[in-house]
């Protein structure tokens, strides 16, 4: 198995553009869950903190394309700095909001200039493509390794985040986030020998991958996959407090992420064959059903025990995380032109971003008007949505790959984060 994910490093600088993209990505997994905890500490409300998150994650997937077409006409070191650089100045704005107690319509201002944050975890994948892209079983275990490091950012994530939120000061855990950022990405930035080229010529041309029918498929898809995480995340702050255990809610979601990380792991060594749009439609089935016992088990256990119970189903729950974004990249990757790999990535990333922020919303109002334990309705409510779209879509995503996407050369590859 280690043999695998050995060969990946054979390049030089591999090491390199991974470990500082692994710091630079730390944030993803520390700033929702960080606002909600700050806010619903500050506040006193899930609801507001819900939105708040929200807002940012709509925000994100309305910059996101945008700043994914910089990056593929100019190069990702002429964009992710000053990208990192607004991100930085609005997560300050919102902090000294917060903490000064101004109003609530400032919080959804800065939270919203956050959404620029740069995505450094696309552009570690778009270097793999450019090294590995006529090698696939090697681009295969680097998007498995990835998807792995992705979980272990959001295993210690969390953790870091809410314990220092809850154990130092309600802003610590969005501040770490925000060093975290900028120093991962200016490290990352200075790796100039693996920069995948840009193609801005290629990339003008052809229609808008939006009008992509498989592609539609999987935006719907994800959609209600960022819900299932969106919700969750939320849901399990609140039901970790209402237990009187608040600080435990960043140990539990990372059960969460443990189990999609070893599943990642076993995924990357394996040696697939079959239909990829069946297999994608099997792991979305599989997030949908593994929130009935989240739900069973938070609304009839109380206390300790009904924390580490939701901890357990979650553990499991996360066995199908990474297994299905793995196979998401790859059929983006053969449903869309090469050259457009950039955005049709980030339209997915878009529907995820999207689906964060409904069910964060959702989750944080239903926890407000009928408790914590009543919330994970909402995640299951999300997955069933999944299930349909995939199942509706499946003919579509057969269809596109047996088409040929046209070869034009590729820019770079985007990934998909929670």
């Amino acid at each position: 198995m280690l043999s695998s994910y050995r060969q990946i490093f054979a390049s030089p600088g591999t090491l390199a553009f991974s470990s500082t993209g692994f710091i630079s990505r730390l944030p993803i997994s520390m700033t929702g869950i960080g606002i909600v905890t700050m806010l619903s500490e500050l506040r006193g409300s899930f609801g507001v903190a819900g939105l708040v998150s929200a807002t940012m994650a709509v925000s994100a997937a309305i910059l996101g394309p945008q700043v994914s077409r910089l990056v593929d006409r100019h190069g990702q070191r002429r964009i992710v700095l000053p990208a990192t650089a607004l991100t930085v100045a609005a997560a300050v704005g919102l902090l000294l909001c917060a903490r000064l107690e101004a109003p609530v319509w400032t919080l959804f201002v800065f939270a919203a200039g956050m959404g620029v944050m740069p995505s450094t975890g696309a552009m570690v994948r778009a270097r793999w493509a450019h090294l590995y892209r006529d090698e696939s079983p090697r681009l295969h275990t680097a998007y498995s390794f990835e998807a792995v490091v992705d979980e272990i950012c959001f295993i210690v994530g969390p953790i870091l985040s809410v314990t220092l939120a809850t154990a130092v000061f309600p802003e610590a855990g969005v501040l770490l986030a925000g060093v975290f950022l900028a120093v991962g990405v200016a490290l990352f930035a200075a790796q100039r020998s693996t920069e995948p080229p840009v193609h801005p010529a290629a990339r003008q041309a052809g229609s808008p991958v939006i009008l992509n029918a498989g592609l539609q498929v999987l935006i719907l898809t994800f959609v209600a996959t960022g819900a299932i995480f969106g919700s969750v995340e939320v849901v399990t702050v609140a039901y970790a407090k209402a237990q009187g255990h608040g600080a435990t809610s960043g140990p539990i979601l990372a059960l969460w992420a443990l189990g999609s990380c070893l599943a990642g792991v076993v995924f990357g060594t394996l040696k697939l064959t079959g239909s990829m749009a069946v297999r994608f439609l099997g792991g979305v089935v599989f997030m949908a059903v593994s929130m009935v016992p989240l739900l069973l088990l938070a609304e009839s256990v109380n206390g300790i025990g009904g924390l580490a119970a939701v901890g357990g189903a979650l553990l499991i729950a996360g066995i199908a995380i990474s297994p299905t974004l793995i196979t998401a990249m790859a059929l983006v990757e053969r449903l869309v032109p090469a050259a457009q790999l950039t955005e049709g990535m980030t339209w997915t990333t878009t529907g995820l971003a999207l689906g964060v922020a409904v069910g964060s919303s959702a989750g944080g109002w239903v926890v407000d008007a009928a408790g914590a334990a009543t919330g994970y309705w909402v995640p299951l409510a999300a997955g069933l949505f999944g299930v349909v779209a995939a199942v509706a879509g499946l003919g579509r995503l057969r269809t596109g790959l047996t088409a040929d996407a046209p070869a034009v050369p590729s820019a770079e590859t985007v990934d998909l984060e929670r």
